[in-house]
């Protein structure tokens, strides 16, 4: 029986397949680890990233304005969202990072996971060219920014989940730190977000409580908008 690397596992997650792997393994390597990182294939990914998600946003949003489609990019590119997008395809197993970064979580802290998948793209760009890692931002990000509703777009997500829970009559969310790890710059805080009478509860991990609390709320309204897509609800 063949034997699976976790690096071809991670290109499958991806969608595509390495000419030159070291590329990937560079993308993959902190500074912490070796001299050799990925700041340079980060800096290159962010480019291509912002300019990708920027066309999309432009074909799918058509009555936005210049200003809405910068702030709704700048939602979708930032370091949370993209720390959830890496944690999806479990980014932080494949992570090079040195004896420090390892004893203290940093293969699960935000800043290092977004930075990663953006060498990630930056490294899939210079490797088999832009369409390429057009593709994979595609698979990554075509679901999330479908599933935008054009009337919340602009809010924040502890807005929208508020207003959800208001026009249905329902209690405001219950927000809680779980744990806090490390210290500032690189604090990890672990929140909850509940809606109590519904029995409903999400958890996101961010860099700061109110990053946190917003990924936690989107989290929990996306839950909820599939669980109970009309007026009505019943309460568990």
């Amino acid at each position: 029986m063949s034997v699976v690397l976790p690096a071809e596992r991670l290109q499958k997650a991806l969608g595509y397949i390495f000419s030159e792997p070291k590329l990937l393994k560079q993308a993959l390597t902190h500074r912490s680890y070796s001299s050799t990182h990925n700041e340079r294939l980060e800096f290159v990914g962010d480019g291509i990233l912002n300019a990708l998600v920027a066309r999309r946003l432009y074909q799918v949003f058509p009555q936005f304005s210049e200003g809405d489609l910068s702030r709704l990019r700048a939602h979708f590119v930032r370091q949370d969202s993209l720390a959830v997008i890496a944690t999806e395809l479990q980014l932080g197993d494949y992570l090079s990072l040195g004896e420090g970064e390892l004893k203290s979580g940093g293969h699960r802290r935000p800043s290092i996971l977004a930075d990663a998948l953006e060498a990630v793209l930056g490294a899939i760009w210079l490797d088999g060219g832009f369409d390429e890692a057009a593709k994979v931002v595609e698979q990554l990000f075509a679901t999330r920014i479908a599933e935008v509703n054009p009337l919340d777009a602009m809010k924040d997500a502890k807005t929208s989940l508020q207003e959800w829970l208001q026009a249905r009559k329902l209690a405001l969310p219950q927000y809680e730190v779980l744990r806090q790890i490390g210290e500032s710059p690189d604090q990890i805080f672990e929140v909850s977000c509940t809606c109590v009478e519904l029995k409903v509860a999400t958890k996101a991990e961010g860099t700061s409580r109110r990053a946190a609390e917003q990924e936690a709320a989107g989290r929990l309204l996306h839950q909820l908008r599939l669980q109970h897509p009309g007026k009505k609800v019943a309460k568990k």
